[in-house]
């Protein structure tokens, strides 16, 4: 099968972009300065991802904000229209994490949800099989992804830099969501990101990305890969699909409890969730800094006194601090200051529990 590309894939080409398969797409690794440079910069600077592959369904109808509430695992009475809002879509029977998502609250009918890049259909499928359930319902649900680019603007720099290109693209604030006209083009424009840095998301329509992506480089934005977003986003401490969230991994288990509001009434994989909740969970993500260069890997295992007692999820050498880091399933009673050892190939490296964010 072949790769979907994202509209900006000729832009990522012409200017020497390493492309790689991710979640179905062929997407940018880094360009020319590598990921190095590109990371320091939307630590330092500002920098623009491409990040067409993450999915969005538009949600739109009376019964849009029921379904939703029902499909997962936050509550939206906490936030209103014009937010959005981070959350869980669970399997029914064991509570893993299917996807974590954010959500768009567009205006008050309409829902942009935006899923990780693979697991769009899955959550397409969940909410078709909400409404089956409920009956009576009235919404539409459909796969927008192809219709969009989002390029997600990153960095203590970005809203400067931004306010050259559009003084409302740069005021939209944390977590808030805007319909907005750039140089007569729709977007939506959402405070989000996935790095630890300040910035905003826009979703421009595809025939439009490359027009918006030219005005934001030429505004000094620097173009950024996948390979810098996910030391950036392992910096900051956030879960990856697939590495910190995903069959067999819970909530609860991945920290991510505040994401979970029983009080708000029955949602997909709640009585799984409250049972664990109820006996206690087996596992808790941590946070692992090491000495030296040489990093932690995922899949690494974890010792306590020579036992086996947990397994690296993600890990790497941080720009930032200079040395290694990692996220990592341990016992429920590990707390921050507690010594453990990750072997590496048959190299026990020493290592410390902290609490995420590693960079703040």
């Amino acid at each position: 099968m072949t790769d979907r590309l994202s509209p900006l894939d000729a832009v990522h080409r012409s200017i020497g972009a390493k492309m790689v398969p991710f979640g179905g797409w062929d997407m940018p690794l880094s360009y020319e300065e590598g990921t190095l440079a590109e990371h320091r910069a939307c630590r330092h600077g500002a920098v623009v991802f491409d990040v067409s592959h993450l999915g969005t369904v538009r949600v739109t109808g009376p019964d849009a904000f029921e379904v939703l509430q029902r499909a997962f695992t936050n509550d939206l009475h906490r936030v209103r229209p014009g937010r959005a809002q981070y959350t869980h879509l669970l399997d029914e029977n064991d509570a893993s994490v299917v996807d974590d998502i954010i959500i768009w609250w567009v205006d008050p009918e309409t829902f942009d949800v935006m899923p990780n890049a693979s697991n769009t259909d899955r959550v397409t499928g969940a909410l078709e099989q909400i409404v089956m359930n409920m009956g009576g319902i009235t919404i539409d649900a459909g796969d927008i992804t192809s219709e969009r680019a989002i390029l997600a603007v990153q960095g203590p720099q970005a809203r400067s830099l931004l306010s050259s290109v559009d003084d409302a693209i740069a005021s939209v604030g944390r977590f808030d969501v805007q319909r907005l006209e750039w140089q007569g083009v729709p977007l939506i424009v959402a405070g989000t990101g996935y790095t630890g840095e300040d910035g905003v998301e826009i979703a421009v329509p595809s025939r439009h990305a490359a027009e918006l992506w030219s005005a934001l480089t030429t505004a000094g934005i620097t173009p950024a890969g996948l390979g810098a977003r996910d030391t950036l986003r392992l910096e900051a401490g956030l879960p990856l699909h697939g590495h910190e969230l995903g069959a067999g991994i819970t909530s609860l288990q991945a920290g991510l409890g505040w994401a979970v509001r029983f009080d708000k009434g029955p949602f997909r994989g709640s009585e799984a969730l409250a049972a664990e909740r109820d006996r206690g969970i087996s596992r808790r993500l941590a946070g692992l800094v090491t000495e030296g260069r040489r990093p932690p890997r995922e899949g690494s295992a974890v010792l306590r006194d020579g036992v086996v007692v947990g397994e690296v999820t993600s890990g790497n050498y941080s720009p930032e601090l200079g040395h290694g880091i990692a996220l990592a399933f341990l016992p429920p009673d590990a707390s921050v200051g507690d010594q453990f050892s990750i072997d590496v190939r048959g190299t026990l490296l020493d290592a410390v529990v902290v609490k995420p964010p590693f960079v703040s």
